[in-house]
C-alpha cells in the first residue's frame, strides 16, 4: 500500500497509522518513505529535496533509482516473508510531479519505474487531497519542490486528480481536511473490505 499527496496533505501522518493499526492486530508491516528507506535512497533524498535545479529527466532518474534500491533491500525481501509494506510515496509520485507535472509524459515515466522495481506496484494507492495553499500552511515550503511555488503545486496537485481518475481501481481519493483519527478509519474500513 502507498500513501500520496502535496507535503502537508497528512499522507505521511496516515501512513504511520495505518502502521500501528496493522501491527495491533498481530502483523509485520515495514514503513518506508521515498525517497529514502536505504542508504543510498537517503543521499538521493538529500540531493533531490535540498539540492540545486535539475534536468526534469535527471531528477525522475534519481527517483527511479534510489525506487530501485528501496525494492530490492527492503520492499521485495519484506514481501518475501509475507510483511505487509506501507510506503509514504511510490511509483505515482514520479507520475505526477515527473510525468505530468514535469511534461515528461505518464508513459515513459511509468516505463522507466516499472523497469527500476521489476514491475512492481502498491495492491492500493490512498491518495489524499488538500488545497495546495492549505497544504503551504501546514506544512511550509521545506524543500526544494515546495520552493517553486504556487503553480508548480497546483500542477502537481492536478495531476494526482488526472491520475486517480485513470487508475480508480488502485488508486483511492481521500479528502484531507478530515481529522486524522476519522481519515484513519475510513482508510482502515477500506482495507477490512478488501481484505
Amino acid at each position: 500500500m502507498s500513501f500520496e499527496g502535496l507535503d502537508g496533505s497528512g499522507k505521511s501522518t496516515q501512513a504511520r497509522l495505518l502502521r500501528d493499526a496493522l501491527v495491533a492486530s498481530g502483523r509485520e508491516v515495514v514503513l518506508t518513505r521515498e525517497p529514502g528507506g536505504t542508504e543510498l535512497g537517503e543521499r538521493i533524498r538529500e540531493l533531490l529535496l535540498n539540492g540545486g535545479q535539475m534536468a526534469p529527466w535527471a531528477e525522475a532518474a534519481l527517483f527511479a533509482a534510489a525506487r530501485a534500491e528501496l525494492v530490492a533491500r527492503v520492499v521485495a525481501p519484506a514481501l518475501g516473508r509475507g510483511a505487509d509494506v506501507v510506503c509514504d510515496r511510490f511509483v505515482d509520485s514520479s507520475l505526477a510531479y515527473q510525468g505530468i507535472a514535469r511534461g515528461l509524459g505518464v508513459d515513459k515515466v511509468l516505463e522507466l519505474n516499472l523497469t527500476a522495481v521489476g514491475g512492481l506496484l502498491p495492491d492500493r494507492t490512498f491518495l489524499l487531497l488538500l488545497d495546495p495553499v492549505e497544504c503551504v500552511r501546514r506544512s511550509g515550503e521545506t524543500d526544494r519542490f515546495e520552493r517553486e511555488g504556487g503553480a508548480f503545486r497546483k500542477a502537481v496537485d492536478s495531476a494526482y486528480r488526472e491520475l486517480a481518475a485513470a487508475f480508480p481501481e488502485r488508486i483511492v481519493v481521500h479528502d484531507g481536511t478530515l481529522p486524522p483519527e476519522e481519515l484513519a478509519e475510513r482508510i482502515h474500513g477500506q482495507l477490512r473490505i478488501l481484505s
